[in-house]
């Protein structure tokens, strides 16, 4: 299965239904291959989707991160506005906790595609 975020939209797409995220400027488009990794940093819930490495960033789907309560992530991913929704991370996919649970069910060894 393949995994689509689109960035203009601010959305995510699987198992045939889009569902909104939280993207940054610094978010690649391209094709990735999504691989779980187990994580200990507070916040991230003890897991993420990765996506793209190098020796000094890792990217990856994960659960809302909450740790600057300035940045309103939880009211910004509710949003109708997919203009409210992006510009928010260092380049990684925030989505709800609910739709991580969903990704992680049908999707962690699949293709991501990263759509302009």
């Amino acid at each position: 299965m393949i995994v689509v975020v689109k960035l203009a939209a601010a959305l995510i797409c699987f198992s045939g239904q889009c569902h909104p995220v939280l993207v940054g400027k610094d978010t690649p488009v391209g094709r990735f291959r999504i691989a779980q990794r187990m994580v200990l940093a507070e916040g991230y819930g003890g897991d993420v989707l990765m996506f793209s490495e190098d020796p000094r960033s890792v990217l990856a789907i994960h659960r809302v991160w909450n740790g600057r309560p300035s940045e309103r992530r939880a009211q910004r991913i509710a949003s109708k506005a997919a203009a409210d929704r992006r510009g928010i991370t260092g380049g990684c996919v925030n989505v709800t906790p609910e739709v991580y649970a969903a990704l992680v069910d049908c999707c962690s060894t699949s293709v991501l595609e990263i759509e302009p």
